[in-house]
């Protein structure tokens, strides 16, 4: 049997981080929490691009643009859609998420979801380096991970093809 696992070790790899700005407040800090642990991991400033767009709807475009330039090994997507009074909340949810779904189909590039859906802003904040930890961090070790699996996995198998 052969296990697939991936170290997460960023050293070497590129990244791509999609941050959107609407909800400002939680979104800065998600992108601060994916930033510090790509480069706890090993990253180089040089190897972490930031994109900042307008809302969590814009997200897959742009994360689809930079994954297909091939300069990145894996991206990263971060926002925050907080549920209010309209169906908004569900369609903006479901565009981001199949929209960052599709990105990687066609581009084999991982994208590491790291969009908070959220009642309200409290929980979005506990998400966003409060009591829940930082969502943005563990998206990155996310990306760091399926990088490398993404490689190892181009490979045969040892001592087999």
């Amino acid at each position: 049997m052969r296990i697939w696992s991936a170290p997460r070790d960023a050293t070497g790899l590129r990244f791509a981080i999609v941050v959107s700005r609407f909800n400002h407040l939680v979104s800065a800090r998600l992108l601060e929490g994916c930033a510090r642990e790509l480069r706890a991991r090993g990253a180089g400033g040089e190897d972490i691009h930031v994109a900042w767009v307008p809302g969590a709807f814009e997200i897959p475009f742009a994360a689809r643009t930079l994954a297909a330039s091939g300069r990145y090994d894996a991206l990263v997507a971060l926002g925050v859609v907080i549920r209010g009074e309209t169906p908004h909340f569900e369609y903006v949810c479901r565009a981001v998420t199949d929209g960052v779904r599709e990105s990687m189909r066609e581009t084999d590039v991982p994208i590491a979801f790291g969009v908070l859906t959220t009642e309200d802003l409290d929980q979005a904040l506990a998400r966003a380096g409060g009591e829940e930890g930082n969502k943005g961090a563990e998206a990155a070790l996310t990306a760091i991970e399926m990088a490398r699996l993404r490689a190892s996995l181009a490979k045969p198998p040892e001592g087999g093809a």
